[in-house]
């Protein structure tokens, strides 16, 4: 199965570079529309830390950086299901701001749901779970 790196790569060779936090919520969304469209997108967890929702492999890969221009994925592991669901992602959500972005997960139920009643910016390593997410997103 495909890891967020590959999805992240395959988002940046598609947008040229963005900032960091775009690319995680980029790929949150291209997980979340898989789990209702198809099947997971990837197989690594999904976390909910302070700034929304995160990739901790595709993290690491990006630490550091403000503006990502590769992380290293292999975008050829990807199937075709796999490229319509992101690249529907990237045509609804792709010209909008990291903060916005950030805001919208935000609001949403999987992320508010896994942090349950932490602060706002308190550190949070809770999963993201594919039901919350495919439940959630499923009902839009």
């Amino acid at each position: 199965m495909p890891h967020s790196t590959d999805v992240a790569e395959h988002i940046l060779r598609r947008l040229g570079p963005v900032p960091a936090m775009k690319l995680q919520k980029l790929v949150y969304y291209s997980q979340a529309w898989s789990l209702v469209w198809d099947d997971p997108l990837v197989d690594d967890e999904i976390q909910a830390w302070a700034n929304g929702p995160v990739a901790p492999e595709l993290y690491d890969r990006h630490r550091g950086q403000y503006i990502v221009s590769t992380v290293g994925g292999t975008p050829s592991k990807l199937d075709q299901a796999a490229l319509e669901t992101i690249e529907s992602v990237v045509e609804f959500y792709g010209d909008k701001s990291s903060q916005w972005l950030s805001e919208l997960t935000h609001s949403e139920s999987p992320w508010r749901e896994a942090r349950r009643d932490l602060p706002p910016g308190a550190p949070s390593n809770a999963v993201i779970t594919h039901a919350a997410m495919a439940e959630y997103y499923g009902a839009l």
